[in-house]
């Protein structure tokens, strides 16, 4: 079983990678782009222990993201188990 986190700076926190895409994409006369979010996304394989309870294994993956994955001050985190 896999575990996939998308971490994201939570709203209104400062994104200044994702401003300098923004202005690289209207540099290369990608016009339409009026704001940019840039994120992480991390993929795990869970230990055979954690594969038999999905419900379980995403609890597990939102405890290493509380942990270490994600800086919850300014990043969220969304847990798919796939």
């Amino acid at each position: 079983m896999k575990a996939r986190v998308t971490i994201m700076l939570k709203d209104g926190v400062l994104d200044p990678q994702g401003e300098a895409i923004r202005h690289a994409l209207g540099g290369l006369g990608f016009a339409g782009v009026s704001g940019v979010r840039q994120g992480k996304v991390i993929e795990l394989d869970l230990a055979p222990e954690l594969s038999g309870d999905a419900e379980a294994a995403k609890a597990e993956v939102a405890r290493m993201c509380e942990g270490l994955l994600a800086n919850t001050v300014i990043e969220k985190y969304a847990v798919e188990i796939l």
